[in-house]
């Protein structure tokens, strides 16, 4: 049974209330640490295992549909599985309720961040964190790699993607201008026409570059609107997009700001996309957390909604496949070039390198959970503050 199918014909004697979707929601949104894999299989367990609400095969079935639009993975399998349980008031429900609980605790993180960041206390902590948030962000790069390079065709885009996000050429257009080109190479593979030359990226892309606008916002709203409404490839490639707006173009944040922003998002349950809240926060107090994080999510509940019906086709399509197949080699380069961007701020001393070596053994030789890794990387920033003041 397909998603379609799940969705119009559940009997209303198996359909669940709000309170039951809210309390579950609420409670994986609280307590869900580790990245959307980890969302993901803690949904399955909820969903599938224990209330029997989805089959394995609708819920795999969403799975697939979150792949074919883009925004948050995790928060787009609680909205679908809201609005196959209770409609479109379920749909709300469940997608709010999952969202809520980070989105408090990092506005809480970014109100502190903001009157006390200067703090050594704070400041140890993120010192810590920041060097294992890259290699969490390698380590997604590298589980996409295994997957998305399915030729070496698409290994020879990825490579003009890299080169495209190194050159500082905006994401959104790196991301687009891959999908068109692995789209006109499927077209032209089905027409039984020879590749040939498919051009470069930097054909289709636009420039990076802009001059610093003053905040405002609505712009911010705007920004995150556009991010949410176009993000494909996963939690950790929306650190490319808000670096290419909001430190190169607009000028609003730091390159530290933005790693701290996404130490915050680690530190925290529930969606990495809750990184837009502290950012808005940090920029715009209590309305600018409210504004990011509606612009970002936003797309998230409108797309489901639309694509639910479409979605059995769309997985059929080759065409489609084909596009995703380029897009997903292009935000895999966008991973890796942030990464690299990144931790010139991250990694600053020889404790820091320190902590990602030991991190990256963690994760990749022994697959420590992300969760855990963050926690050691706090402590291990806490100890090298007390060392410090036991020196004085």
């Amino acid at each position: 049974m397909g998603s379609e199918a799940a969705q119009t014909n559940t009997p209303a004697s198996s359909r669940s209330s709000l309170y039951e979707l809210a309390s579950l929601f609420l409670r994986l949104g609280a307590t869900a640490m580790g990245g959307p894999a980890v969302h993901i299989a803690m949904l399955e367990e909820e969903v599938v295992t224990r209330r029997s609400w989805l089959t394995r095969e609708e819920f795999l079935d969403f799975l697939g549909a979150t792949n074919l639009i883009p925004g948050p993975n995790s928060t787009e399998m609680a909205i679908h599985v809201g609005r196959v349980r209770a409609g479109w008031p379920g749909l709300l429900v469940a997608g709010v309720s999952f969202i809520l609980p980070a989105a408090l605790m990092v506005t809480s993180l970014g109100w502190a961040y903001v009157r006390y960041g200067t703090l050594p206390q704070i400041a140890a902590l993120l010192y810590g964190v920041k060097p294992v948030v890259i290699v969490i962000i390698a380590q997604g790069a590298y589980r996409l790699a295994r997957s998305a390079v399915k030729s070496a065709w698409l290994g020879v885009l990825g490579t003009l993607a890299l080169a495209a996000a190194a050159l500082g050429i905006d994401p959104l257009a790196t991301l687009f201008g891959a999908g068109i080109v692995a789209a006109l190479v499927h077209l032209r593979q089905e027409a039984g026409v020879s590749r040939g030359a498919v051009g470069t990226l930097s054909v289709l892309a636009m420039a990076a570059g802009g001059l610093s606008v003053p905040f405002s916002l609505t712009v911010l709203f705007l920004v995150m609107l556009k991010i949410g409404a176009t993000l494909f490839g996963g939690g950790y490639v929306l650190v490319a997009f808000l670096r290419s707006d909001l430190v190169a173009r607009l000028h609003w944040l730091t390159e530290r700001q933005l790693l701290d922003a996404v130490a915050a998002g680690q530190v925290t349950p529930g969606p990495l996309f809750t990184t837009a809240t502290f950012i808005g926060y940090v920029l715009g107090g209590l309305s600018g957390a409210i504004a990011a994080t509606v612009g970002i999510f936003l797309p998230a509940f409108t797309l489901v909604a639309i694509s639910g019906p479409l979605v059995p086709r769309l997985r059929r399509s080759a065409l489609v496949g084909a596009a995703l197949d380029g897009i997903n080699v292009a935000a895999l380069a966008l991973m890796v070039v942030v990464s690299a961007q990144l931790a010139r701020t991250a990694v600053v001393d020889w404790l820091t390198l320190a902590i990602a070596v030991a991190g990256a053994v963690l994760l990749f030789r022994y697959r420590v959970n992300s969760a855990w890794l963050v926690v050691g990387g706090a402590a291990a920033g806490a100890l090298a503050l007390l060392a410090r003041a036991g020196t004085h």
